[in-house]
C-alpha cells in the first residue's frame, strides 16, 4: 500500500494532531517499519508511547487499521482522544448490542473510520469475521501481546486466535506491541501471531531516572508518610483492596497530605471527578487499587509506593514505570511486612480455584440471568457482584477469582466498571420519520431536537447524546427526556441505549453445559504453578539485600545491565559505606549553606556541583530524617531551630 496522496510524513502527521515536533526514540523506527508493510514486534516501557505507533502509520496508509486490545476503559479513552483530534475511530466491546454492532462495522466496510477498536472476543464472531473480509485493511495492531502467551501474566486464550486474521487478509502486516514481555514470552507473541521474518524493536527497559527503592518494615502507613515527606511532587500509591483506598486516603489526609483514591467500584461521575483531581495536581497523592493508570498521562509523577506486594514483576514494572516519565528523577518504593509474603502466597493460591469450584460459579452465573444451554453467545449482562454473591451464598473474592479464571478460558468476559455514554441510532428513513412527526405531535420537538443538535450522522451511526443537553433545549428534566427516549425506542423511531457504569458479564460462547464445561485442566494447572513461580520472583527482589534492583528486574526481562545502576537502595547503600569521606563533607557543606539561606533541593544542588547526585540526595535524606533540617510546606529546606 502507498501513503495517501498528499504524501504527509510521519512528523508532520505528530505535528498535525498531536502537536510534537520529534518522535521518542524508537517510535519513529517502529513506524516506518509499518510503512514498509512489515510485521513488528515493538517492546516499549510503559510510558514509552506505544499507540503513536499505530496511530500515525493508520493515518497514513489507505484503509483502516484494527487495533486489538484487551481492555474496554482503554479503548474507549484512545478513542474518545483520538476523536477530540478529529481522527474517525470507534471501538466494538462487550457493552454494544448485535445492531449497533451490525452499523458500526457497516460504517468501516464503507470506509468511513481510519481505526478501529475491539477486544479480541469479537474477532472469532461470524459478524466480525462477515465484515472483515470486505474491509480495505492497512495494519492490524495487537496491543498488550503478551496477552497472547501462555507464559505470560495476564494469558486470554481469544489472543491466540488472531492469527485466523490473516488467512482472510494475508498480505496485511501485523504490529505486536507491549510494555513488558520476557524473552520467552517473546519468542510466542511471534510464533502465535505467524510473523514472517519480523522487524524486532526493543527499547531497554532500563530508566535511568528511576530509582527502584524496598523497605521492610513493621509499621508500612508510618513509613509511607516518611516517603511522602521526603519526596516532593505528585504520588501514586497502589493497595489491594477497595476498602484500603478509602481508609489510607483519609489516614493521609489527617496528616494534611492531600489525597484522594480510586477504584473499579466508583460509580464513572466519581472515578473522572477523583483522577481529574490529581491529573491536575488539586490532590496530590493518588490510593489506587491497580484499575487504576492504565491510559493515564501524567509525566510529573515523582513516586509510586507499592504498599502490598504486587503478583509479579511485569505489574510492579509496569506500575513503577508510571513514575517519571517526563524523564525527572523520580522514585520506585516497594513497602512490605513480613507477613505480606504469605498473604501474596495465599493469594496466589486463591486466584486459581478447584475445576469443581469453576464448573459451580459457571452454573450459578447460567442461573443468576436464567440463560438456556446453547443460547447466549456474545450477550453482555449487567452484574452486581456482591448481589450475586448474596443471592447463592458465595463470598466475593474467590467469586472474583473463579471469574477471571473462565475468562482466561475463553467461557465468560467479566468486565469491570466501564463507562457507556447514552447512544441513539434512527431506526427509520428521513421520510417515514415525517411521516410519524406529522401523525404523533407529542414526540415532533425531542425529534427536531435531536436532529438539530446531532444532525443526519442519526441516521447512519450510532451517535452519543446527553440527555442533558436534549432536555434543556425542551425545558425537561433529565428523567422526562429519558422517559420520551424510551418510548421512542419502544415505537422503533429509535434505538436508545441509557448511559451505564455497572461491570458485565458477556457469554464468550453459547452458554454451555456446567457438568461437561470444556476446561482446559493442564494448563490450568500449568498457569497456578506459573503464578506461584512469578510470585516468588517479586518476593525474591522484595527481600534481595545486595544486589542492584535494576539488574535484578533487567535479567528477569531478558536483559543485561552491566554497570550497577548507582540509584536503587541496594547501590546507594554500597555506595556510602565506600564514600563515608564524601558523605561526610556533602553533609557539612548542605549545613552551611542552608545556614546561610534556605534552598530547595535543586538550588542547593546547583550550589554544590556534587560528583554524584544519588549520594547527594540521600545525605539530604539523611539530614531530614535526623532532624537537622527540615522542608516547608512550598518544598524548601530549612536549616532547624536550636540546632
Amino acid at each position: 500500500m502507498t501513503n495517501t496522496p498528499d504524501v504527509l510524513s510521519p512528523e508532520s502527521i505528530l505535528k498535525k494532531y498531536w502537536g510534537h515536533d520529534r518522535f521518542r526514540p524508537p517510535q519513529r523506527e517502529i513506524i516506518q517499519a509499518a510503512l514498509d508493510s512489515k510485521d513488528v514486534l515493538a517492546l516499549l516501557p510503559t510510558g514509552g508511547g506505544k499507540s503513536i505507533c499505530f496511530q500515525v502509520p493508520a493515518l497514513m496508509k489507505e484503509g483502516i487499521t484494527i487495533v486489538i486490545s484487551p481492555l474496554i476503559a482503554l479503548m474507549q479513552d484512545q478513542v474518545q482522544q483520538l476523536r477530540s483530534k478529529g481522527i474517525a475511530a470507534l471501538a466494538v466491546h462487550s457493552g454494544m448490542g448485535r445492531q449497533e454492532i451490525d452499523i458500526v462495522l457497516d460504517n468501516c466496510v464503507y470506509g468511513k473510520y481510519k481505526l478501529l477498536y475491539l477486544s479480541p472476543e469479537r474477532l472469532q464472531t461470524d459478524l466480525f469475521r462477515e465484515r472483515f473480509r470486505k474491509m480495505n485493511v492497512a495494519i492490524i495492531a495487537v496491543d498488550e501481546a503478551h496477552y497472547i502467551s501462555q507464559w505470560g501474566h495476564d494469558f486470554r486464550p481469544p489472543y491466540m486466535q488472531i492469527a485466523a486474521l490473516r488467512e482472510i487478509h494475508p498480505s496485511v502486516p501485523f504490529m505486536a506491541l507491549t510494555a513488558t514481555a520476557t524473552s520467552r514470552v517473546r519468542q510466542e507473541i511471534v510464533e502465535r501471531l505467524g510473523m514472517t521474518k519480523p522487524v524486532i524493536i526493543q527499547k531497554s527497559f532500563a530508566r535511568d531516572n528511576l530509582s527502584f527503592v524496598v523497605r521492610k518494615t513493621e509499621n508500612k502507613e508510618k513509613k509511607l508518610l516518611e516517603i511522602l515527606r521526603k519526596v516532593p511532587g505528585p504520588a501514586i500509591v497502589y493497595v489491594r483492596s477497595r476498602k484500603a483506598t478509602i481508609d489510607l486516603a483519609r489516614g493521609l489526609e489527617r496528616q494534611k497530605i492531600s489525597s484522594t483514591y480510586y477504584h473499579a467500584g466508583l460509580a464513572h461521575e466519581e472515578r473522572n471527578k477523583r483522577q481529574e483531581e490529581w491529573l491536575h495536581s488539586t490532590k496530590r497523592v493518588m490510593v489506587a487499587t491497580n484499575a487504576f493508570g492504565m491510559g493515564i498521562d501524567k509525566p510529573d509523577v515523582r513516586v509510586v509506593v507499592h504498599m502490598d506486594l504486587p503478583e509479579d514483576i511485569e505489574s510492579y514494572y509496569q506500575e513503577a514505570g508510571r513514575a517519571g516519565r517526563d524523564g525527572k528523577r523520580s522514585y520506585a518504593a516497594l513497602v512490605f511486612h513480613e507477613a505480606d509474603v504469605s498473604a501474596l502466597l495465599a493469594k496466589v493460591e486463591q486466584s486459581h480455584p478447584s475445576i469443581d469450584y469453576l464448573k459451580k460459579i459457571y452454573q450459578a452465573v447460567a442461573n443468576y440471568f436464567q440463560v438456556a444451554i446453547g443460547s447466549s453467545e456474545s450477550e453482555s449482562y449487567d452484574f452486581d457482584l456482591e448481589a450475586f454473591c448474596i443471592r447463592f451464598g458465595f463470598r466475593s473474592a474467590p467469586v472474583f477469582a473463579a471469574l477471571k479464571k473462565l475468562e482466561e478460558e475463553g467461557l465468560l468476559q467479566l468486565s469491570e466498571s466501564f463507562y457507556r455514554p447514552s447512544r441513539v441510532h434512527m431506526q427509520m428513513d428521513k421520510a417515514r420519520l415525517y411521516e410519524f412527526q406529522v401523525a404523533n405531535a407529542k414526540y415532533d420537538p425531542i425529534i427536531k431536537t435531536l436532529l438539530r443538535l446531532y444532525g443526519a450522522e442519526l441516521f447512519s451511526d450510532y451517535v452519543l447524546v446527553a440527555e442533558n443537553s436534549i432536555g434543556k433545549s425542551l425545558k425537561l428534566s433529565h428523567a422526562n427526556t429519558k422517559v420520551l427516549l424510551e418510548q421512542l425506542a419502544k415505537l422503533q423511531v429509535i434505538h436508545y441505549s441509557a448511559a451505564s457504569d455497572m461491570p458485565q458479564i458477556t457469554f464468550l460462547t453459547p452458554r454451555q453445559d456446567a457438568d461437561r464445561l470444556p476446561l482446559n485442566t493442564e494448563r490450568l494447572y500449568s498457569r497456578r504453578d506459573l503464578a506461584v513461580s512469578k510470585a516468588k520472583s517479586i518476593i525474591d527482589l522484595a527481600e534481595e539485600n545486595h544486589r542492584c534492583r535494576m539488574q535484578v528486574i533487567l535479567e528477569y526481562f531478558g536483559e543485561t545491565l552491566l554497570e550497577l545502576c548507582g540509584r536503587c537502595d541496594v547501590c546507594i547503600s554500597r555506595k556510602k559505606k565506600d564514600n563515608e569521606n564524601s558523605l561526610r563533607d556533602y553533609e557539612r557543606q548542605v549545613l552551611y549553606l542552608l545556614s546561610q539561606k534556605p534552598l530547595t533541593v535543586d538550588e542547593l544542588e546547583e550550589a554544590l556541583t556534587p560528583a554524584d547526585h544519588d549520594l547527594f540526595i540521600e545525605v539530604v535524606r539523611e539530614l531530614v530524617d535526623r532532624g537537622n533540617i527540615r522542608y516547608d510546606e512550598y518544598w524548601v529546606l530549612h536549616l532547624t531551630k536550636g540546632r
